[in-house]
């Protein structure tokens, strides 16, 4: 279990994210238009996986709006963010935000991603969502960094995630 606070208060997710140097796990995770999108639709491309509680909360709303910012100066690399929210909030939300350069991607079916990736709460007001953390894949889908983020309503380092594609 990893432990972190939502506004000081302990939460716990069901365990520690996947390590630099492990192969990522697979996923299977609904796009927008319902389609289904899997790791394997992104090999050969750099992923940065930018994992959220819901993007109805100013802090996931944020991430999301910032890696929209910096992902068009990104080479070879797609930006995919991840949540428990209906594909239908986050095409909301996109088309409101005019976020275009980023992908959203729900578990909002069968939670697996969460649990693949130990991200998923056990216990706290957000129980069953998911934790921010940010996971960096390269090209072979080999971890390079990831960050839990220690304060569930901080954002997490954009300047590491950027730095680990830049040094991959």
């Amino acid at each position: 279990m990893a432990s972190v606070t939502l506004k000081g208060n302990t939460i716990n997710t069901i365990g520690e994210l996947p390590t630099s140097g492990s192969s990522a796990p697979n996923f299977s995770l609904t796009k927008n238009d319902l389609s289904t999108a899997s790791l394997a639709d992104y090999s050969g491309k750099k992923v940065v996986l930018n994992i959220f509680p819901s993007v109805d909360t100013g802090t996931c709303a944020t991430s999301v709006r910032k890696f929209n910012e910096q992902a068009a100066a990104l080479d070879n690399t797609i930006v995919l963010c991840i949540s428990k929210d209906l594909p239908f909030a986050q095409a909301r939300f996109c088309g409101a935000e005019g976020i275009d350069k980023v992908e959203l991607l729900s578990d909002f079916r069968d939670g697996n991603f969460g649990k693949a990736y130990n991200v998923e709460f056990v216990d706290g007001p957000l129980q069953a969502l998911h934790s921010r953390a940010i996971v960096v894949l390269d090209e072979s889908g080999t971890v390079i960094h990831s960050q839990q983020v220690a304060e569930t309503v901080d954002e997490p380092d954009y300047a590491a995630a950027i730095n680990a594609l830049n040094n991959a």
